[in-house]
């Protein structure tokens, strides 16, 4: 027996062409890869405009491999975790993220990561394997539905921030956004989207080859290589003279500014040669810096350095006309904040 074919996997021309290898209209794959894009469909039972023996056809030769959430905690900040079960069983997470304004969604691009970031905690599941198109798509339709229900307004904005290294994924991260951001798809601007990297720089530069539309952030978190390879083993393959010039690229190719994600503890980067640091590296590419509350992952190797260490980075960037915000953390009373996401269910 054959096993069947994910049918989102087929381009709208494939499904075109299966219709007419099978005796039916062309246009026939038009109506059933709107059911299952724009429409988010999970059945083919859905495809009303559809015959029922097209229908069981479809049942016959394909299946649509779509998430589930399996399981949803509410902060009391108004944050949404899911626990999102994929078709093989694996889950992720993806977080809902309001405020009064929007609400953003942030979501996973791997079962498990690609690096080894010390004070993650996704980094300590390893990578299981890479999220498909339609995974990465189905999490932005169920938090944009949650978006609705409970904010009453549809979903503004994505960031890959969840589980993985999205350029570790780039193929099918690519391919989501793609699906996303078309008119046949969820319709929503590019420039509404940041993709968040550890920093890959072939893959950097490769992204401004490709002349993508959304927006670049960087995870930081210390501008001396050693102080980094400390905390993010993998700069070692990666230093920073490499990251540097791929963002270089990146701006020359781009001319949109990168933002740069930076997390302060106590003892490891919160000096004033940490500090001097990053405003030098801030000096080479035009960028904004996230300054961000530390999420502790139960170890006690890492802790949130004091208030006085981070005025610090605040007025020595501030000084340089450097953009610097603070960002506080959301959902924490749910393992929901940044470095966090670690299926502790």
């Amino acid at each position: 027996m054959n096993k069947k074919k994910d049918i989102r996997a087929l381009t709208k021309e494939a499904l075109r062409d299966f219709f007419v290898e099978n005796g039916d209209k062309a246009f026939r794959g038009n109506q059933v890869y709107e059911w299952l894009w724009s429409k988010a469909s999970h059945t083919f039972e859905d495809m009303t405009n559809v015959s029922k023996a097209t229908r069981a056809m479809l049942e016959e030769n394909f299946v649509i491999n779509h998430i589930k959430v399996d399981s949803m905690q509410r902060s009391k900040d108004g944050t949404i975790k899911n626990g999102i079960k994929l078709h093989d069983g694996f889950i992720v997470e993806s977080v809902l993220i309001p405020t009064p304004k929007r609400t953003t969604a942030c979501v996973s691009s791997q079962v498990g990561c690609s690096l080894d970031c010390k004070f993650c905690a996704t980094s300590r599941l390893k990578r299981m394997r890479n999220l498909n198109p339609d995974e990465i798509y189905d999490q932005v339709v169920a938090i944009d539905n949650q978006s609705r229900l409970y904010h009453n307004h549809k979903l503004s904005n994505i960031v890959f921030m969840g589980m993985g290294e999205p350029l570790m994924n780039y193929n099918n991260v690519i391919k989501s956004i793609e699906k996303i951001t078309s008119p046949e798809g969820l319709g929503m601007s590019p420039k509404r989207i940041t993709v968040s990297t550890s920093g890959v720089p072939k893959i950097i530069k490769k992204m401004a080859d490709d002349e993508v539309k959304f927006n670049l952030a960087v995870s930081l978190h210390s501008a001396i290589d050693e102080v980094r390879t400390s905390i993010m083993p993998f700069n070692t393959n990666f230093p920073l003279d490499d990251l540097r010039a791929s963002l270089e690229y990146w701006y020359e190719k781009t001319e949109r500014i990168i933002t740069y994600e930076y997390i302060v503890w106590k003892g490891i980067n919160d000096r004033k040669e940490d500090i001097q640091a990053l405003v030098k590296f801030c000096g080479y590419v035009p960028c904004k810096v996230n300054l961000i509350e530390y999420n502790p992952i139960d170890d006690g190797e890492f802790q949130q350095a004091s208030s006085s260490a981070i005025n610090s980075y605040i007025s020595n960037l501030e000084m340089h006309d450097i953009t610097v915000n603070v960002r506080r953390s959301r959902g924490k009373d749910i393992d929901a904040a940044c470095g966090q996401l670690a299926n502790k269910s």
